[in-house]
């Protein structure tokens, strides 16, 4: 008996390990080909050469990309922009989190309820920009800080992940003279840092991917991140292409290697806290 549950466990595991290899092999095509689109020449992408390998192999798009006076400046600072508006997130995600994570405080049922109604209630672009400009943000770099300064979808999480701790760490604690700032930071804090780097990844990747509050609230080509001066650039390019400039690129050289340029920092930083990620995504999901 035992055999054949052995056998049958291998069968179940070969059939499993077997679809997720097919999965992942799926999910990688598009990677390649956006790859294999940025290093391939005009004629071959043109004559629709190009699918999982380049074709007349060319690194001019890079080279475009990279020569752009403003880009290296941009990608500097959508870096430094990226972490400062990281660490802002967080904290104000753990300031909000941590009191509300007490259920022996007064109102907490409703101030959560508001935070939870913005996740539905989206006043629009026209509101917002308006309340930039009244707070005098427009053209500033607070203005691509402050409007995404907390998610309430992270900030439940967040909440939750509070609410796992045992209740009599929190007590002794106490007992032993800390102060409720001293909990969170000594107790609390050490022991939801895989909730706390899986949020913070969330907040890094949207900053680094959001393009929409540079459009509107930035006119200063010194606040322009690394997305906005690649978008510039691909409209150049078919703007020259519509002129009928002479060029060996193509718009899609350009947006692949936008593409290829704009994930390459997340790449990198993922393995580093993949095993924080997984840990957050599990933590409280199971009690007891």
């Amino acid at each position: 008996m035992s055999t054949l549950n052995s056998k049958g466990e291998r069968r179940f595991q070969l059939c499993w390990n077997t679809i997720f290899i097919i999965v992942s092999i799926i999910a990688l095509i598009p990677i390649f080909r956006v790859i294999s689109v940025s290093l391939s020449s005009k004629d071959a992408i043109l004559s629709g050469k190009v699918f999982l390998y380049p074709v007349q192999v060319t690194t001019e798009a890079y080279v475009r990309a990279f020569r752009s006076g403003s880009f290296l400046s941009s990608f500097g600072f959508s870096i430094v922009l990226m972490l400062v508006a990281t660490v802002v997130c967080m904290v104000m995600t753990i300031l909000a989190a941590y009191p509300l994570s007490k259920t022996s405080l007064k109102g907490t049922g409703i101030i959560m309820t508001l935070f939870v109604l913005t996740m539905y209630l989206d006043p629009g672009i026209i509101p917002k920009y308006l309340n930039i400009r009244d707070l005098k943000m427009l053209d500033k770099v607070w203005a691509l800080i402050i409007p995404e300064a907390l998610s309430a979808y992270n900030m439940i999480i967040m909440c939750t992940a509070f609410k796992s701790l045992d209740s009599s760490l929190y007590e002794a604690a106490k007992i032993d003279g800390c102060t409720e700032f001293q909990v969170m930071s000594k107790i609390a804090l050490p022991l939801v840092y895989p909730t706390m780097a899986t949020l913070a990844l969330f907040y890094a990747v949207g900053r680094w991917n959001r393009l929409s509050d540079v459009l509107y609230y930035v006119n200063s080509s010194s606040l322009y991140t690394v997305q906005m001066v690649l978008k510039q650039l691909i409209e150049s390019i078919k703007i020259s292409q519509e002129e009928g400039a002479v060029s060996q690129l193509v718009a899609d050289n350009i947006k692949s290697a936008s593409i290829v340029i704009s994930m390459t920092p997340m790449v990198i930083a993922y393995p580093f806290i993949q095993k924080y990620f997984t840990q957050g995504i599990m933590l409280g999901a199971v009690k007891g």
